[in-house]
């Protein structure tokens, strides 16, 4: 594992609106994940009008979920969320595999399986078996497969075969349509991928966060100045490893972690109400920077993130 990197992630999203209007309860996915590969050392969130109340939780996945809930009126909504984290990337060389799960095809231990059934189920209708055959064109035809080279082949494919699209809609592609249409955002690139590794019996889960992206070296990196997306697979021996297929990344390298989920629909960084009415909407803005204090880079750019949103008309 490479040396720490100071680095820091500073988010703000900001509703705009014609004349005041009432908010109902928000929650927001911005905090980031502790653990051994990026060390939360600060978080600070400031939210405009300030809420009457803003409660913590922990959901089914173990993520951190601010609850935020307003009272009175205001013409604009504004979240700034700043987190300072120590990140150490990891070398796509270096994770270790049971020797049984050292080529695919394998089966999970009776010790994990009951605890991995759920990531290997699949989200999306496949009657075609569209997503079932690309997925299988990574199998050697004779003989076992490498396991690690199987995912990386499949990583490699979507960031070289697939043309990267920045979508401002919400929600993401089915893999059928990914697959037909040969684009996609970041999160649809891992949806489908995580279709295509469960089709093959592998456990694999939806990751949200921050991709950091270097002003020099790196190049050809998409999916900076908002939010992210990528998956996890998990593999006997080195647990669940990342895997950024919009970027042909292996592990964890220039990628922050924040929400961990089975399924994309449940890794909504920022979703919330308000009541007035529609055309008092005027517009949101989303800016995402991720700084390295080392080298004092500010790749800063405005972009766009997963945040739901729904009005009740008064």
């Amino acid at each position: 594992m490479e040396p720490m990197r100071l680095l820091t992630v500073r988010h703000i999203t900001a509703y705009r609106y014609k004349q005041a209007v009432s908010f109902g309860e928000h929650r927001m996915m911005l905090r980031p994940r502790d653990s051994y590969d990026q060390k939360l050392i600060e978080a600070r969130l400031q939210i405009t009008p300030e809420p009457a109340a803003l409660r913590w939780v922990h959901d089914v996945f173990g993520n951190c979920v601010a609850i935020a809930r307003f009272s009175g009126r205001a013409t604009e909504l504004r979240f700034d969320s700043t987190i300072r984290l120590d990140h150490s990337p990891s070398n796509e060389l270096e994770f270790q595999i049971e020797d049984y799960a050292k080529t695919f095809p394998f089966s999970y231990g009776s010790e994990e399986s009951p605890d991995l059934l759920r990531s290997i189920e699949r989200q999306y209708l496949d009657s075609a078996r569209d997503v079932d055959r690309w997925a299988r064109q990574f199998l050697r035809r004779q003989g076992p497969t490498d396991t690690r080279e199987l995912l990386a082949a499949m990583t490699r494919a979507v960031n070289e075969r697939f043309t990267y699209v920045s979508r401002q809609e919400m929600g993401t592609q089915d893999p059928i349509e990914t697959l037909k249409l040969g684009s996609g955002s970041c999160r649809d690139f891992a949806v489908l991928m995580i279709e295509a590794v469960r089709s093959l019996g592998l456990a694999a889960r939806f990751v949200s966060g921050y991709l950091y992206v270097p002003e020099h070296g790196h190049g050809g990196r998409v999916g900076g100045g908002a939010t992210h997306a990528w998956l996890e697979v998990y593999i006997p021996g080195a647990g669940w490893i990342e895997y950024d297929p919009t970027n042909g990344v292996v592990c964890n390298r220039d990628l922050i972690r924040v929400a961990v989920v089975r399924d994309a629909r449940q890794a909504v960084p920022l979703s919330g109400t308000w009541t007035g009415f529609p055309s008092d909407f005027l517009g949101m803005d989303v800016t995402v920077s991720v700084t390295s204090e080392q080298t004092s880079e500010e790749p800063t750019n405005p972009g766009t993130s997963d945040i739901q949103r729904s009005v009740r008309v008064s």
